[in-house]
């Protein structure tokens, strides 16, 4: 263990897992016996024999503001933490690390809940998609949900099983296989099976893992994996980008891994909701005026499984200034109110993304005059539709979209 300093406390996170103290190896018995404070959870703490005699400290809650007060409280002291299985894998490694820097605590991992689940159902670990609600709302299933798809739900308590099924039911995978896993690891382990849809029985242990093989009802609607879901999967009035239209601009906003999106005029939220899907990390911001279509887009985002998504009621410009800087900008609505594309440019850093559409010719000639003066890619996209005429079949048009797509480069201005 690195000596002690007044400002870095010596830290050391051991992974814990259900079987307790003789499941630990050597080396994690031995920061814990040689720890002068101990900081876990209380069922954690229970699980510790005399023989570790530091003093032990419970978390409080909310746990994560607390990590930095907590840990200069014991300056100058050997510090163990204890954590649930590995601490690095959605434990409490990542605050620590946050507030003591990569490589200050030395992590004594131990097999997560994850690795004993996989190992118990014969799942290999690569395939299988893990969603945490742990301190997350149910709703962030729904961006995992995928017929055939197999999912480990880390689950919040007790009563996560049942809200995990009845969330199954309403999102049409009712018949999806369930099972929770109890205790993994140790002597009271257990395992419980059943069906989404049938699945009635009461809150078990609060230490469990549930395991989802995705079945999707005959008939309900089907999401896919990339931009462009039906246009029936958004609540809507009317103000909405449809999926091919909307497929063409998510290609064209290029979203990437951890990326921030400010969606202007949101209306329905259909490109930032898309945005976010796109991987667990990207996140947006969307800006719309209207209260109703802002509570819309809310809704719309918790049932297509990112919650997350950031809904700022207000008109921009002026509702952009207090938020963070974006990757990419997509300008669905407004282009025509004085400053708001010139706020966007400048929002951006060098590198970032701007995309604007519209159908309007007033709009069309801004788009043109940008393009001018910034170079990019300026196309119209042009979508009809196979519809009955008489006894016959014929092509309805739908209106035109002009679309404006740039690169910021580091000497634009």
């Amino acid at each position: 263990m690195s000596p002690a300093s007044p400002t870095a406390p010596a830290v050391t996170v051991v992974g814990i897992g259900a079987d307790g103290w003789d499941g630990l190896p050597a080396a994690s018995q031995h920061a814990l016996l040689d720890a002068e404070v101990v900081i876990g959870g209380p069922r954690q703490l229970e699980l510790l024999p005399p023989a570790c005699a530091g003093e032990r400290v419970a978390w409080p809650s909310p746990l994560r503001p607390a990590v930095p007060a907590l840990l200069a409280a014991h300056s100058g002291r050997r510090v163990a933490v204890l954590a649930s299985g590995d601490p690095m894998f959605y434990g409490i490694g990542r605050a620590l690390t946050e507030a003591l820097g990569p490589g200050v605590p030395h992590v004594l991992p131990h097999p997560s809940s994850v690795s004993y689940a996989c190992a118990r159902l014969g799942w290999p670990l690569e395939d299988t998609e893990v969603v945490t609600l742990v301190g997350r709302p149910t709703a962030r299933l729904g961006a995992a949900l995928y017929d055939g798809r197999r999912l480990l739900v880390l689950s919040a308590g007790a009563a996560t099983p049942g809200e995990v099924a009845a969330f199954l039911r309403e999102r049409g995978f009712g018949p999806s296989r369930m099972r929770v896993l109890e205790q993994l690891g140790g002597e009271r382990e257990e395992q419980t099976e059943g069906t989404a849809q049938t699945w009635d029985r009461p809150p078990g242990d609060p230490l469990n893992v549930i395991a989802v093989d995705c079945r999707r009802a005959s008939g309900s609607l089907r999401l896919g994996a990339v931009p462009g879901l039906p246009d029936a999967a958004y609540e809507h009035d009317g103000q909405l980008t449809k999926r091919h239209v909307r497929a063409a601009t998510l290609g064209a906003l290029a979203p990437a891994p951890g990326e921030l999106l400010w969606d202007i005029g949101g209306g329905s939220g259909s490109i930032a909701v898309e945005w976010m899907r796109t991987h667990r990390s990207c996140r947006a911001v969307t800006v719309e005026r209207d209260a109703v279509r802002a509570a819309r887009i809310s809704l719309n985002a918790e049932r297509l499984g990112v919650p997350g998504l950031r809904v700022v009621t207000g008109a921009a410009p002026e509702a952009l200034a207090q938020l963070p800087t974006p990757d990419a900008v997509f300008v669905g609505g407004g282009l025509t109110v004085p400053g708001l594309l010139e706020a966007c440019w400048e929002a951006l850093p060098a590198g970032g993304r701007l995309v604007a559409n519209t159908v309007t010719l007033e709009s069309e000639a801004l788009l043109a005059d940008r393009y001018r003066r910034h170079g990019g890619e300026l196309v119209r996209l042009a979508v009809a539709h196979a519809v009955p005429v008489g006894g016959f079949t014929g092509w309805r048009q739908a209106m035109p979209v002009t679309q404006w797509s740039v690169t910021k480069s580091g000497d634009q201005r």
